[in-house]
């Protein structure tokens, strides 16, 4: 069913998505990995991609920055395309001492500064938490070819410039064992539970709060293979 967001028929969907924030990074996945691969959305340029990897059919697509973004996007896939696995695809910025560019995180949970959750359960906290399947063949996956990936707590944010005046207040996170900062999988994680879904985020680094590593918009793009491969090894 297309919408506002989506002009995809029902069927061009595959059952499992893998969802970057960037729709050239989507685009990167079906040219890289997929074979027979049919466009299927080009609105607002979120541009996603039916195609096949090792016989099994599968989909990519932007998601935007940001959780309303996000939120839109896995709804619809969710309601309208009985979408059954979603596999986020991103980059972090680090917030421990033994986090370098390229490294993988695994994102277990997510913590957030976003009201999203305080409006939908009325004040109460909810924890957002990833598929554990999910993560636990991301893991093997990424052992198998000799990585060894951080698992364990995100921040997903609203603000990628920050408050005035808080410019250290990520050290407050890293202090209760958050890992890295991203900016969707709250809502990512939410949405896919009240669905029943899977879900997982798996993000690779690429700059820290620690120090001044850091990638490049075109890298981000284009060279995190190693996710992508991860990705397509578990759906």
């Amino acid at each position: 069913m297309a919408t506002p967001h989506n002009r995809a028929e029902k069927g061009q969907i595959a059952e499992t998505v893998l969802l970057p924030g960037d729709p050239l990074r989507a685009k990167f996945i079906a040219e890289t990995y997929l074979e027979d691969v049919v466009m299927f959305n080009d609105v607002r340029n979120m541009l996603g991609y039916t195609g096949f990897y090792n016989g099994k059919q599968v989909s990519t697509m932007g998601s935007g920055m940001g959780i309303p973004s996000i939120a839109i996007y896995t709804e619809e896939l969710c309601k309208f395309h009985d979408v059954k696995k979603i596999i986020r695809v991103g980059s972090c910025g680090a917030f421990q001492e033994n986090m370098n560019v390229y490294d993988i995180v695994i994102a277990m949970s997510a913590c957030t500064d976003s009201s999203i959750n305080d409006r939908r359960f009325q004040g109460a906290t909810y924890a957002p938490t990833a598929d554990f399947q999910l993560i636990k063949k991301a893991y093997v996956s990424a052992v198998g070819k000799g990585i060894e990936p951080h698992v364990g707590t995100i921040l997903a944010t609203d603000l990628f410039y920050g408050v005035e005046g808080e410019d250290l207040s990520w050290k407050l996170w890293a202090k209760y064992g958050v890992l890295a900062v991203e900016m969707e999988s709250a809502a990512l994680y939410t949405i896919a539970a009240r669905y029943g879904i899977q879900a997982l985020t798996l993000l690779t680094v690429s700059d820290s709060f620690v120090n001044s590593q850091v990638t490049t918009s075109e890298e981000r793009e284009r060279s995190f293979n190693t996710m992508m491969e991860i990705a397509l090894d578990i759906i």
